[in-house]
């Protein structure tokens, strides 16, 4: 791993545990083991360093929710794969689903992270309305859904759901169970 994405990987873990506000060039620097210049030399500031950790968390969530399911061959067995490997109890996914809930919390105060945020929410949702129209042309889900209104809903439900687990409020089988129940209602094939 290069220095770069070790700079990273340590401010997704301190960005998990203390907030964005909480994220610190100088303890970021001690947590991953090297000096301040180091940091600036690559991210040149801490607005680089933020939003290069934004990009850090959203390609790492693409990475892990890579699914084993053919999008052509099952197509809503492959949607229900991506949304769930989005909920699972291993350090990874517990530390980068909490960067990423910090990470739109902190959006709302400040707004140079919204376009970011935007544009990796609209490549998730991209690709899931995407999976949607192949099931559509496979005849596995009605044509008068909307393949991006669903892939959004999803999407928010995934995050909600996610949040909901993290802070303890819902137990993974209940978050599970509810998104598991949800796709086919979302995609007009269930009852």
């Amino acid at each position: 791993m290069s220095r770069r994405d070790h700079i990273l990987e340590s401010a997704a873990r301190v960005v998990a545990q203390r907030g964005i506000r909480g994220l610190r060039v100088e303890e970021l620097a001690e947590a991953a083991g090297v000096s301040t210049s180091l940091i600036y030399y690559h991210f040149r500031d801490r607005a680089g360093l933020l939003s290069q950790t934004v990009d850090f968390i959203s390609n790492r969530a693409e990475r892990y929710t890579e699914p084993s399911i053919d999008a052509v061959g099952d197509p809503l067995g492959h949607l229900e794969e991506v949304l769930l490997l989005e909920l699972q109890d291993t350090p990874l996914i517990v530390e980068n689903s909490t960067a990423w809930g910090e990470s739109r919390a902190t959006a709302v105060f400040q707004p140079e992270l919204r376009d970011q945020l935007r544009a990796a929410t609209a490549r998730w949702n991209d690709y899931l309305s995407e999976v949607i129209r192949g099931a559509q042309r496979a005849g596995r889900v009605p044509s008068v859904v909307s393949p991006e209104d669903a892939a959004e809903r999803l999407t928010v439900l995934v995050e909600g759901l996610s949040m909901r687990w993290l802070s303890g409020s819902m137990d993974l089988d209940r978050a599970h169970a509810l998104l598991r129940g949800a796709i086919p209602l979302e995609l007009g094939i269930g009852s």
